[in-house]
């Protein structure tokens, strides 16, 4: 099923990319083209590199910076119906940069270092280290011609590799419910994406979808396929100098079950929907910004795993 409603879905923007309409517009954020959102994590820690944040500037096409994230989730075993919940934190410091390297194709490339930490019945347990680095390529396959169209549209597809960089530790997924609480997934894993954008002057709306491929560690564990999809409403203001981008929109996560020596994990499949509120703003080759998510409607784990919130903090320099 979930590959019928990825086929419709990427039908979809295809047909929305190529729509062309009559008028002229001009607008100063011309190169506003951000990468997909992507969720790369099986509910939270162990793979994430976007947590849903995102993976481009709305002010910057090209830059280097620096991403804080934070993830929080409770957790209960589910044998007794009172059974107490347990809140689980999940915290990522990125490295992340977008770079042109021919004349449609783009280069983003992710660097995360986790610090985790979350509460048992018995003690207070934290890991953290060097995650699972990301590098994804997009090629703009469609782009109206800004100076004819009411709406200008543009189509993106592409790909990339996520590397088992960071550390996977069987002993953190035993005998609890939340099978992410890692540094890494230890597979080598695929991503296809796409991305469909259309904006009138300086209001636009940002569609993504992502469907990542996971294979199997060397301690015969793999996590399920992840698909993600989101939509996202801006704003694009600048005066002088000064650039400011507020926006509102939504993403959700569909997971796969989990497998182990080729037997499949019950209860590791789910799916959550989050609603999201964020802006950015910046200076000449300065800017900041930051992003909240909470979530509308979930279900995780057989409801034993429930997420709180998610934001992030980013602080970027065009290049």
């Amino acid at each position: 099923m979930k590959k019928y409603i990825l086929i419709s879905l990427l039908t979809f923007q295809f047909a929305s990319a190529i729509e062309k309409d009559s008028l002229g517009t001009k607008y100063h954020f011309r190169n506003y083209s951000p990468i997909p959102e992507k969720i790369m994590c099986d509910a939270c820690g162990c793979s994430a590199s976007g947590g849903s944040m995102g993976f481009a500037s709305m002010l910057n096409s090209n830059f280097v910076g620096v991403r804080y994230f934070n993830q929080e989730y409770k957790s209960r075993n589910g044998l007794y119906s009172n059974s107490p919940w347990y809140k689980e934190n999940y915290n990522t410091t990125q490295i992340w940069a977008r770079i042109p390297v021919y004349k449609n194709i783009q280069i983003t490339a992710l660097i995360p270092y986790h610090f985790h930490n979350r509460e048992t019945a018995t003690e207070e347990q934290s890991i953290s280290g060097l995650g699972d680095i990301t590098v994804l390529a997009m090629y703009r396959l469609y782009q109206t011609h800004k100076d004819s169209t009411v709406f200008v549209h543009t189509f993106q597809v592409g790909g990339g590799i996520k590397f088992p960089t960071g550390k996977f530790d069987e002993a953190n997924n035993l005998g609890t419910v939340n099978q992410s609480y890692q540094i890494g997934t230890g597979s080598l894993d695929y991503q296809l994406v796409t991305e469909y954008i259309i904006k009138r002057k300086r209001i636009g709306l940002n569609t993504t979808l992502n469907y990542t491929i996971k294979t199997t560690n060397d301690k015969f564990y793999r996590y399920g396929n992840q698909f993600n999809y989101s939509g996202t409403f801006f704003y694009l203001h600048g005066k002088n100098n000064f650039s400011f981008a507020p926006q509102i929109g939504f993403a959700g996560e569909v997971y796969e079950s989990n497998y182990q020596h080729k037997q499949i994990l019950n209860d590791t499949a789910g799916n959550i929907l989050f609603g999201k509120i964020g802006f950015e703003m910046g200076k000449k080759k300065l800017s900041v910004g930051a992003n909240t998510m909470l979530p509308i409607n979930q279900n995780l784990s057989n409801g034993n795993l429930e997420a709180n919130y998610r934001w992030s903090i980013n602080v970027n320099y065009s290049l």
